[in-house]
């Protein structure tokens, strides 16, 4: 089943309204960032109480909105516009890590010596960032994976604020696209685990699938030990099990992650994350950004290079060939499978964990597709340009893997198993 999101009101509507497990949002003691009380009760009130709670709500948030739908942890703390300012410096461009569409990232040092990454949005009416800001936390509320980052604490006075643990590792992409340091192939490989097993969790373990829409190496945080976190949700969407896929109507996201079937149809399900995962992949691999200064994206540049097996322009130099030979197989034939322009021949990211970790021989679809194409040959062209934004040419032949198999080499062998559908 197909649902389209409408181009109007959609965007602000609460998709989890009617969830009786949702906790009632109640105001916190006065005093800065001061936390929660816990909640007497987790079932939902009845419409007549709830609008009357509507005086409790903190300043900064339009009271005409329905508390029923706020999901606030009682653990979370209430940090004012003052303990932000301090944090960060008043907010210093210095401090950036991290910018978007709609939001900007500030690393943040609290009183206590505690960093943090302090996320500000920044696009939008009042109302409007108040929608996404609490549509966010409806998200947050009702995770709990290792693999993905906590919220500890918010702030709405002078804007909405999230705030979150930050280790000095900082973000992925600070480690790869920064000043150059030189990543290990063994953290590399665990950091590709570790999100490919936070998307899982994402997408099966959750009361709702839910869709990032917005992995890069940016929002992947880093731990004191260099275990990921997948953070900002501000794109995120819900995904009943009754949906195929959503149809959205504005193109948000970034460019370099996005899959083709995004731009031609505005499709947006599980696969939209399983291709922004092997770009992510391919970063790790070569320690390219997935935009480069040229404009040209990482999976331009990559896939032929797989598809040619010119293997030893594709690893990251910085690596300079220590690293476990099999791990690598299994990482490129992750994100050539991936990268795939067709979303229904891209795995499933449970598929993916388990070929990573090397209890599945053979990567695919798990549709059997490859055994049926024989007799079936499609054709590709797409030439996506944005100006000096963003470049992705996808070429007029379909790679086909027949098998993937693997070899101690420093060179996949699986890549003798590549043909051409022309």
């Amino acid at each position: 089943m197909t649902q389209s999101e409408p181009e109007s009101s959609s965007k602000y509507e609460f998709p989890w309204r009617g969830f009786g497990f949702l906790r009632k949002f109640r105001k916190p003691p006065t005093g800065p960032h001061t936390s929660h009380p816990a909640p007497l009760s987790q079932k939902k009130l009845p419409k007549s109480k709830s609008r009357s709670s509507t005086k409790s709500m903190p300043a900064g948030l339009p009271s005409q909105l329905d508390p029923d739908f706020y999901c606030f942890e009682s653990s979370w703390l209430n940090f004012t516009l003052s303990d932000l300012q301090n944090a960060t410096n008043n907010f210093s461009r210095e401090n950036i890590i991290g910018e978007g569409g709609y939001s900007e990232v500030f690393r943040g040092v609290l009183e206590d010596g505690k960093i943090v990454a302090i996320k500000r949005l920044t696009r939008g009416t009042p109302e409007e960032m108040t929608s996404d800001f609490l549509s966010e936390l409806g998200m947050l509320v009702h995770v709990n994976h290792p693999n993905i980052a906590n919220v500890f604490g918010y702030g709405v006075e002078g804007g909405m604020h999230l705030v979150l643990p930050l280790s000095p590792h900082g973000s992925l992409a600070s480690l790869l696209t920064g000043e150059k340091h030189k990543l290990k192939w063994g953290i590399r490989f665990n950091i590709a685990v570790g999100v490919a097993s936070g998307l899982n969790y994402l997408h099966e373990g959750c009361q709702r699938r839910i869709i990032h829409r917005d992995i890069k190496a940016a929002n992947i945080l880093l731990t004191e030990d260099f275990q990921p976190q997948i953070s900002d949700f501000g794109l995120a969407k819900w995904l009943p099990d009754q949906w195929a896929h959503v149809t959205v109507s504005q193109y948000e996201g970034t460019f370099g992650y996005l899959p083709p079937e995004f731009f031609l149809h505005g499709l947006v399900d599980e696969k939209t994350d399983v291709f922004a995962f092997g770009v992510l992949v391919l970063e790790l691999i070569t320690g390219r950004p997935a935009i480069d200064k040229s404009q040209k994206s990482l999976v331009m540049v990559a896939r032929p290079l797989i598809i040619k097996k010119s293997f030893e322009e594709l690893v990251d130099p910085l690596l300079a060939g220590v690293y476990d030979a099999e791990q690598m197989n299994r990482m490129v034939a992750v994100a050539f499978m991936c990268i795939n322009e067709f979303s229904t021949e891209r795995p499933q990211m449970s598929q993916v964990i388990r070929f990573l970790k090397g209890n599945e021989g053979i990567l695919g679809s798990g549709r059997k597709k490859f055994q049926k194409r024989a007799a079936f040959k499609r054709t590709c062209s797409v030439d996506f340009s944005v100006k000096t934004v963003f470049s992705l040419s996808l070429k007029p032949h379909r790679p086909r893997v027949e098998k993937l198999t693997l070899h101690g080499t420093n060179k996949p062998k699986f890549l003798d198993r590549l043909s051409y559908s022309l």
